[in-house]
C-alpha cells in the first residue's frame, strides 16, 4: 500500500512552487500525493503578480473530504494565507490528530520581503508551530519566530533552541542564504543534539520553489515511516540533487524552477 501525504498550500500557476512543486516532490519521492488548496497566485520566474484567497470555510471543507475518505500518513503546509485559514487548519489538524505534520512557515520571503500579515503571523505562532511535528524555518522566518537576529550559525543554533521550546518536535533552521556561511548549512535539532546538514552551494539562479520542494520532501519520508534525522538528511539530498539538475530544463526568464524528476 502507497503511503500518502496531503499539502496545504497555495497554488504556482508556473509550476515551480507551492502545490505544484509539492505534488511534483510527492511523486519523485513515491508517495500518493493530495492537496488542499489556499490561494490562487498569479505568478511566473520573475515574480508574483496577484492572490486571491479561498474562503477559510472551503479551506476545512476540502480537508474534512480528503480526511473522511483516505487516510493520510502526513500533511505538509505552507502558504496559509490569513490567520482565518490558520486558524482553521489548526483546529482540523487536532481534530484528526495529525502526528506527522511539516510546517513550512511561509512568512518571510528569500530575500527578506514579508509574505504574510502580521495577524495571520501571530496565529500561525500561536496555533500552529506548537503542532507542528518538524519546522522548516529559513532564517528570516527564524528571525521572525524568535526575535533574535542570525547572522551566524551559532545565531541559527540559538534560534532553532528557541523555536523548539515552542513546543515544536524537531526544527530545521535553512541556512541556504545565511551571509556567513560559505557552503548551504541547515541547522537541524531535535531538543538535545545539533546537526549541521551541509551541501556545497550551487551557483545558479534557478532555485525557485526550494523550501516548499524541502519540506515536502521530509513529509513524504516521514510518511514512509523514516526517521526524522534521515528523512532530512534525504531531503536536503534530494533538493541539492534537484538544484544541481535544475540548469537543464530552461524554464522561464527570472528564477527558475528545481529539477523535481531527478533521482536521488
Amino acid at each position: 500500500m502507497i503511503q500518502k501525504v496531503l499539502t496545504i498550500a497555495g497554488s504556482d500557476p508556473s509550476g515551480g512552487a507551492g502545490i505544484q512543486a509539492d505534488l511534483k516532490t510527492f511523486a519523485a519521492r513515491g508517495v500518493y500525493g493530495m492537496s488542499v488548496l489556499t490561494a490562487l497566485t498569479a505568478q511566473n520566474t520573475t515574480g508574483v503578480q496577484g492572490v486571491l484567497e479561498i474562503p477559510a470555510d472551503f479551506v476545512g471543507q476540502q480537508i474534512d473530504s480528503v480526511m473522511s475518505d483516505i487516510q493520510v500518513d502526513a500533511w505538509k503546509l505552507g502558504m496559509l494565507a490569513n490567520a482565518e485559514i490558520v486558524r482553521v487548519v489548526a483546529q482540523k489538524a487536532r481534530q484528526y490528530g495529525v502526528a506527522r505534520l511539516v510546517l513550512d512557515p511561509v512568512m518571510v520571503a528569500k530575500g527578506g520581503d514579508p509574505l504574510l500579515r502580521p495577524q495571520a503571523r501571530d496565529a500561525l505562532m500561536a496555533d500552529l508551530v506548537p503542532l507542528a511535528y518538524v519546522i522548516t524555518p529559513n532564517h528570516h522566518e527564524a528571525q521572525v519566530l524568535t526575535g533574535q537576529d542570525i547572522h551566524t550559525l551559532a545565531d541559527a543554533r540559538a534560534a532553532a533552541a528557541a523555536i523548539h521550546r515552542m513546543g515544536v518536535r524537531y526544527v530545521v533552521v535553512k541556512g541556504g542564504h545565511l551571509p556567513a556561511s560559505e557552503d548551504a548549512v541547515d541547522v537541524f535539532y531535535d531538543g538535545q543534539t545539533y546537526t549541521e546538514l551541509r551541501a556545497p552551494r550551487v551557483a545558479t539562479a534557478n532555485t525557485h520553489g526550494t523550501g516548499c520542494t524541502f519540506a515536502s520532501a521530509i513529509a513524504a519520508e516521514l510518511a514512509k515511516g523514516r526517521e526524522v534525522g534521515e528523512a532530512v538528511q534525504t531531503a536536503k539530498d534530494y533538493v541539492t540533487a534537484a538544484i544541481r539538475a535544475a540548469d537543464a530544463l530552461h524554464v522561464g526568464h527570472g528564477q527558475g524552477p528545481l529539477n523535481h524528476s531527478v533521482v536521488v
